[in-house]
């Protein structure tokens, strides 16, 4: 039986499989079908010969639900809240992204003023009635949304992470008016204080419900006509994989859950390669994500924002993206300065040289132009010179430079945006990126890896022999993997310790529920505990690990110390002169899966010989010896200017730099700064 991974970017869908017992493996890539990305899923599969009915798990990452939050694309949803609350949605923080920018916009409401509701009803933050719900208030909203047809609603009350009965209250008014509207409370969607993130998520888990059930009902449903029984897992932002039955009522939690894959990747990289600590970096057709693997684990943040002042309150993994890929088009703005991204070609009509309509230019057709790319593309695709060169000619006429100049140009801006993504991932985790290799995903990654890494001084770059395709790959090595929290506020020396192990209990149960309902056994459950603690008076947390069984007045000195650590870690200091305090405590429950194995690349003796073209670096044309990856045996070296043409990849290795190819197959290149 199959296991497949398939990641649906803005540009390419890939995909990576093997077959477990005998080690077969086998790739994919194909255009992104936009109207229907289930189509692009299917056509994957097709494309790599696997016959559905022998897949045993389907690993789907996906950005539908990144896109139409972005793009506010979905169906018009409802928001009810206490009295007084009814902007919080759009108020926010009252944070200033650019202090002294006067014109400055906040973001499009997720949901519309006219669908925001208020009703009067007040909980304490001790969970007392202090207000009764006004029924009949809820009797009318109920029935406003249904005369309007809304498909999904949004419950948030101001302090009902303490207690949720009136939030489900309302839910049975609405439920009773509208049987078929989804409906959602943010006491299970994030039962913790602060009211703008936990509303903020709630409406992203209403928005999105309809959007999702509609292409995970579609998809399933297209798997079975071809015969697929397997398990179709869903990535999820936090580095786990979960269900699509799950998925479906916890949407808010598939925001990163594309660019999730491509860390797993690169954790299965530190085991496989010397690079124990790696700057994960992808360069997709639209996007770069950037992101920290350390000791073998991706970074989890909770103050994820999908735009300024759109906080996504769950954990996930701490990737950084930017509008910078082999599709970003290169633009002049008004200033007269050449500008690269944030709008791409993406698949439809796709950069000019792909002949598909596309008239702008984009870094594809700078790195052909440059002769980074081969017109043939490994014998996999045409590429259009002519096209490239036309859309790039316009473009050098506006700028006033020459047709080289401008697409070099284009790759500069483009690696820079690439690097100050990096340095922002770095410095908000105060890591040095001397103290990282750097390894770079994706169809462009290994193309820009080198200049990235020489722009951060980054020492050494990995380039995976499955970059092109590697959150695909990453996919299929993932767990399934669920994090459950609950709201508890009290300093570390006064708290209730019956009731601190009640709710771990009722949060391992409730991991143990989920984990259970994606299938997995009872002796492949691994719970893991952890707090969010502070120092009294601070405004911020950080995750420390609680030890597992009953927690005694014994334990409270080893927490305190664990702490202490995390914080440092995190901060650069601690202090044993401020009290501690709990806010939140978390369950990550896993279910472990078979793990892949361990794939060596190894040459063929089919494979042509290397030969020489001219590739254009620093403003002058280079003799460079091009191999084709089937050559390169374990322990092969190479020097720059070189290209290395892999089955869903090209690196380019810049003059000075070398690389060396692993027993894995993968290549270490040294960087030269």
């Amino acid at each position: 039986m199959w296991r497949v991974g398939v990641d649906v970017g803005g540009t390419f869908t890939d995909l990576f499989a093997w077959e477990d017992g005998s080690g077969n493996h086998c790739t994919a890539k194909v255009l992104t079908t936009k109207r229907d990305r289930a189509l692009g899923v299917l056509q994957a599969i097709e494309a790599a010969g696997i016959p559905f009915s022998e897949i045993e798990f389907l690993m789907h990452g996906t950005t539908t639900a990144t896109n139409s939050l972005i793009e506010r694309n979905y169906p018009d949803a409802a928001f009810v809240t206490t009295e007084g609350f009814r902007d919080t949605l759009e108020i926010g923080r009252q944070h200033r992204k650019h202090l002294y920018d006067p014109y400055q916009v906040k973001p499009e409401p997720l949901i519309k003023r006219r669908n925001r509701f208020a009703v009067n009803e007040r909980i304490s933050a001790k969970g007392e009635v202090r207000r009764p719900l006004d029924e009949e208030r809820a009797e009318a909203i109920a029935r406003t949304i249904a005369e309007r047809g809304i498909q999904s609603v949004g419950i948030g009350f101001i302090n009902s992470y303490a207690n949720p009965a009136h939030e489900q209250r309302m839910r049975e008014i609405i439920r009773a008016h509208n049987p078929d509207t989804h409906v959602v409370i943010s006491a299970e969607t994030r039962p913790i204080f602060r009211e703008h993130p936990r509303f903020t998520t709630t409406a992203i888990r209403a928005c999105m419900m309809p959007v999702m059930t509609s292409y995970f009902d579609r998809l399933a449903e297209a798997l079975q006509e071809r015969g697929f029984t397997g398990a179709l897992l869903i990535l999820k932002s936090n580095g786990g994989v979960m269900g699509a039955q799950n998925a479906k009522e916890r949407p808010e939690e598939l925001i990163e859950s594309g660019p999730a894959g491509g860390v797993s990747y690169a954790a299965y990289l530190t085991q496989t390669t010397s690079a124990k600590n790696i700057i994960h970096t992808d360069v997709g057709g639209t996007s770069f994500d950037a992101s920290i693997v350390e000791d073998g684990k991706g970074l989890i943040t909770r103050a994820y924002e999908l735009e300024w002042e759109v906080p996504v309150s769950v954990p996930m993994l701490d990737i950084h993206s930017v509008g910078a890929g082999g599709g970003s088009i290169g633009w002049v703005d008004e200033g007269g300065s050449l500008r690269v991204g944030p709008r791409s070609a993406g698949s439809e009509p796709g950069p000019a040289c792909y002949g598909r309509g596309g008239t702008e230019p984009t870094i594809t057709d700078a790195n052909l132009i440059l002769g980074r790319l081969h017109p043939s593309l490994s014998n996999k695709f045409e590429l259009d010179v002519a096209a490239a060169e036309k859309a790039m000619d316009a473009l050098a006429e506006r700028i006033g430079l020459s047709r080289l100049e401008t697409a070099e140009g284009m790759i500069r801006i483009s690696c820079e945006t690439m690097a100050q993504a990096v340095k922002g991932v770095l410095l908000a985790r105060a890591r040095d990126p001397r103290d990282f290799v750097l390894a770079s995903f994706g169809g462009a990654g290994p193309m820009h890896a080198c200049f990235v890494a020489q722009a951060m001084n980054v020492p050494k770059v990995v380039i995976p022999v499955q970059a092109g395709v590697a959150s695909a790959f990453g996919a299929t090595a993932m767990d399934i993997r669920h994090d459950v929290e609950a709201f508890l506020y009290a300093p570390l020396e006064e708290v209730d310790l019956n009731r601190l192990n009640e709710l771990f209990d009722g949060l391992e149960a409730e991991g143990r529920r989920r984990l259970a309902a994606d299938g997995i056994p009872y002796d492949r459950m691994i719970l893991q505990r952890t707090a969010q603690m502070r120092y009294v008076g601070q405004t911020y947390e950080v995750d420390a690990d609680i030890p597992e069984g009953r927690i005694g007045k014994a334990h409270l000195p080893g927490i305190a110390e664990t702490f202490h650590q995390a914080h440092k870690r995190e901060y650069g200091v601690s202090s044993d002169d401020f009290p501690i305090a709990f806010v939140a405590l978390g369950v990550t429950a896993v279910g472990k899966l078979v793990e892949p194995p361990s794939f060596a690349f190894t040459a063929h003796a089919d494979a042509p010989e290397p030969t020489t073209r001219k590739v254009y670096f620093a403003g002058e044309w280079l003799d460079s010896t091009v191999y084709d990856s089937r050559q390169l045996t374990p322990g092969f070296t190479l020097s720059g200017p070189s290209i290395v043409e892999y089955p869903d990849s090209i690196a380019v290795i810049p003059p000075r730099c070398s690389g060396q190819v692993d027993a894995s197959g993968n290549m270490m290149v040294e960087i030269a700064n």
